[in-house]
């Protein structure tokens, strides 16, 4: 039989024949399918392609868990320091980095013999000859560069990089930041005499410990300290754990804290002076610093925003923000405690800053 089925197929009919024989082939038995779900009640699926952005989707998520735990989190965990993600060589050239910069700031712009600084104090001292006039005017052109340089950022960086505009940025603002302060210390109990109350029993506890408030908030850049000396590539942060549950601007409120409690140790006008040019500033960095996280981080910020406040407490006294369980561990970081050693450490080392700010004929 197969092979008369093999000459079958080889050999075509004749050309007479006008019917053809078909091979029917035995087709196999159906068989039921097992355990298959009625086509009705397969469930929909909405095509990938349709779904949400993943950005939409993180907004989403953070706002339905906005109690600002963990997965409701659209910002950044602060101040994390993991010592098996460091490496040497990184901290290496930021100590590098750090001893340049500090010499180069000396020889160019300290050092009467060979620096800028002191010919830029005698201009700007040529204005006036109130020192509640100039110590402004210093205040004025450091807010300027700072918060001008921190404006165009975005655009700087992208036509010299992030790292080249770092280094623009820490080179114009470091300068008139140590002019503006050596000015102040030197030149601090020249004003007229508003109050005193050095004497009062407990003012000067209070204003120790106001300082030592004040600088943690006021030092957040303690976070990435290899991005600020350009070590690793400078991001804009939107952070939002730590000190940033307490306030969205620690900076500000710093300032504040320390203006109020040095005006009130000092009690002149130079003092006044300097907490309205210093307030004044950090101010508009509160409007500034929200319209460049908006422009970078869009929706995600504004969940941020609505969750948090510039007054220190009062997203947490109203519900928007809720702490967690264990929100004191966000401080219990190397950062935190590195910003506590120092402040203890500048305390004590207040003769010796004065002693060297009262070398320079600024």
């Amino acid at each position: 039989m197969a092979s008369h089925l093999r000459l079958h197929l080889a050999a075509p009919p004749p050309l007479l024949h006008n019917h053809r024989h078909r091979l029917r082939l035995p087709r196999p038995p159906k068989l039921p399918l097992l355990n298959s779900p009625a086509p009705a009640s397969l469930p929909l699926r909405r095509p990938r392609l349709l779904s949400s952005a993943p950005l939409r989707a993180s907004v989403d998520r953070a706002e339905e868990g906005s109690d600002g735990e963990g997965e409701g989190l659209v910002g950044e965990d602060a101040a994390v320091f993991r010592l098996g993600d460091q490496r040497v060589l990184s901290w290496a050239y930021f100590s590098g980095i750090l001893a340049v910069v500090l010499y180069a700031l000396n020889v160019l712009w300290i050092d009467p013999a060979t620096g800028f600084g002191t010919s830029f104090l005698d201009a700007v001292g040529s204005i006036s000859d109130s020192h509640e006039v100039v110590l402004l005017l210093l205040t004025i052109i450091f807010a300027i560069a700072h918060s001008g340089l921190a404006s165009f950022r975005e655009t700087g960086e992208k036509i010299i990089g992030e790292r080249a505009y770092r280094v623009l940025f820490a080179g114009l603002s470091l300068p008139l930041a140590v002019s503006t302060i050596v000015y102040f210390i030197n030149h601090r109990y020249d004003g007229i005499q508003l109050w005193q109350v050095q004497g009062v029993p407990g003012v000067h506890e209070l204003v120790w410990l106001s300082s030592f408030i004040s600088f943690l908030f006021l030092y957040p850049s303690t976070f990435n300290l290899l991005e600020v000396a350009a070590v690793d590539k400078p991001k804009l942060h939107m952070w939002e754990t730590g000190i940033m549950r307490i306030t969205r601007h620690p900076q500000f409120v710093g300032q504040v804290i320390w203006c109020l409690a040095h005006t009130l140790w000092m009690g002149n006008s130079v003092a006044v002076a300097a907490s309205v040019g210093l307030i004044g500033h950090h101010a508009f960095g509160v409007w500034n610093g929200d319209r460049r996280l908006a422009s970078r981080y869009g929706e995600a910020f504004e969940v941020l925003k609505k969750r948090t406040s510039v007054m220190p407490f009062a997203a947490i006294v109203d519900g928007r923000q809720k702490l967690p369980a264990d929100y004191y561990k966000e401080f219990i970081r190397l950062p935190y405690i590195t910003i506590t050693a120092l402040t203890v450490g500048a305390y004590f080392a207040h003769p010796l800053m004065q002693a060297s700010s009262y070398k320079l004929p600024w």
